[in-house]
């Protein structure tokens, strides 16, 4: 039988316990809290009131599930008998939970991650406790490292699409003065934050000033984001341009970030932005005036720093006047206009530009180049390129391909030649419609017109390289013949 020194020893050693496990309780900083064998709070630590607003007094022998855990993470209803917590003391099991929420008492909620460990007692369960931690910080970093993956992923997609394109030009070629003064535009705006709008025909090379305006600026070390506006479905503009969440419309398997986003802090070039829907046109000028936007099926407000560089072919002018394009939208895009010109009125750069085309079509096709003769530019430079710089790379690739190694030809309309005037073309196209059979004199009418718009090309050179013979496939002396017997003679000069 113990003495009274003993027994007041053994009281001590239990004060001195409870009080260290006391301490221990008060300074973790997970929320630590027991539940009895019917799920009601047994006791909680600071930490639990800290984080879930609940004084110990509101929750001791309540039901904690009732209180705190009344739902999964999407906000559906959370039956107690699934509940893993519960499970720890039905079960006899230890459960880790890593995906789920808390309620605080102001009612929102919070990511947890937890532990629910049975308490035995004489090989009876009496309860569980649970050791928990707000994982809030942990979860945006995920959800931050998985949208920077995200975002990444479709950047790099943007800027593989980029760089074919970009390689498809090459940089800005030519020394003529239309060229000079586009240049010089560049260098002016560049270095300024001005949203510029880029007009010109389609294929002028709108998108490679655009490109060479972003890499003339502070921004260059950002990404510069394509648009083509009128690609996009009209049902997928505001996803394209804003972004999107998880199952904010069908096939929205997972969140999406949009242009802007991916263009912050650089700048996004809106090509065709005249097919912008008008509907949508609002949205975008909020993005220019205030900066803002919200990804589709989103509420949180989003913040983007870009550039604006716009490219149209059509007149927004007349756009705006029939009600399709928004009048201070156009204002605030036409901060900088720059007009590309076509390709029929800077014909000083179809030299340069051929012969660039030339060398990257044979890099691809990995063999020798052909050259470019005299009579070869001289007919590159005496069509009138409806379809511009692009035409200009097409007809150039196509007849590298059909020449060879070998003189190269091209197979341009004679009707756009620039040599060949309006009235003549109109008599010509008049003819065909009102016979089928033309006379004798008027073919040998056409064959010395052909014969000498050949001369006229080559500056009177009959033979030789770059000679009309060689640009009319006909062998000089036949060629000298026919100017004989035609009576061609070249007119004199004063």
């Amino acid at each position: 039988m113990k003495n009274k020194t003993e027994t007041t020893t053994s009281l001590q050693e239990l004060k001195d316990v409870y009080y260290r496990n006391k301490l221990i309780l008060e300074s973790a900083g997970e929320g630590i809290y027991g539940l009895d064998e019917k799920g009601r709070t047994s006791f909680v630590n600071p930490a639990v009131e800290r984080m879930t607003g609940f004084a110990s007094k509101e929750v001791i022998g309540k039901c904690q599930h009732k209180l705190m855990h009344h739902t999964r993470p999407d906000g559906s209803p959370y039956p107690r008998e699934e509940c893993h917590i519960y499970a720890a003391f039905r079960k006899g099991k230890t459960f880790h939970a890593t995906d789920e929420v808390f309620w605080r008492k102001d009612g929102t909620s919070f990511p947890v991650e937890y532990v629910s460990t049975p308490i035995w007692e004489n090989m009876k369960i009496k309860g569980a406790v649970v050791i928990f931690k707000d994982i809030t910080e942990r979860k945006q970093a995920e959800e931050e490292i998985q949208n920077l993956r995200q975002r990444l992923e479709l950047e790099n997609a943007y800027l593989r699409e980029e760089f074919r394109e970009a390689t498809a030009y090459g940089d800005i070629i030519g020394n003529s003065p239309a060229l000079a003064h586009i240049i010089s535009q560049i260098e002016m705006v560049a270095p300024t934050e001005a949203n510029v709008l880029i007009t010109g025909e389609s294929g002028t090379g709108k998108e490679l000033v655009a490109r060479e305006i972003h890499n003339h600026s502070p921004r260059k070390e950002k990404p510069i984001i394509k648009v083509n506006c009128a690609s996009i479905p009209r049902e997928l503009y505001e996803s394209e341009f804003f972004g999107h969440v998880k199952g904010s419309f069908t096939g929205a398997v997972r969140d999406r970030a949009g242009r802007f986003e991916l263009a912050d802090g650089g700048t996004i070039f809106l090509d065709e932005v005249g097919e912008i829907p008008l509907d949508l046109q609002s949205k975008l000028l909020r993005v220019l005036q205030e900066g803002t936007y919200e990804r589709i099926g989103d509420e949180k407000t989003r913040t983007t720093n870009v550039r604006i560089v716009a490219a149209t072919n059509r007149d927004l002018k007349s756009f705006i006047e029939e009600g399709k394009f928004r009048e201070d939208l156009y204002y605030r895009l036409n901060v900088f206009p720059i007009e590309v010109p076509p390709l029929r009125k800077r014909t000083e750069d179809i030299p340069l530009l051929a012969e660039r085309f030339l060398e990257l079509s044979s890099m691809r096709m990995n063999r020798p180049s052909a050259k470019l003769t005299k009579a070869n530019m001289a007919q590159l430079q005496n069509y009138s390129w409806p379809g511009n710089i692009r035409e200009l790379q097409n007809v150039i690739e196509r007849s590298a391909i059909l020449s060879g190694s070998s003189k190269l030809r091209f197979d341009l309309p004679t009707a756009e030649l620039k040599g060949i005037s309006k009235k003549s073309r109109v008599a010509e196209e008049d003819n065909q419609i009102k016979r089928e059979v033309i006379t004798d004199t008027e073919m040998k009418r056409r064959e010395k017109e052909n014969i000498i718009l050949a001369l006229e090309t080559c500056a009177w050179k009959v033979s030789g390289e770059g000679g009309a013979a060689e640009l009319l496939e006909m062998i000089p002396t036949t060629l000298a013949s026919k100017i004989k017997k035609l009576k061609i003679k070249k007119p004199k000069t004063d």
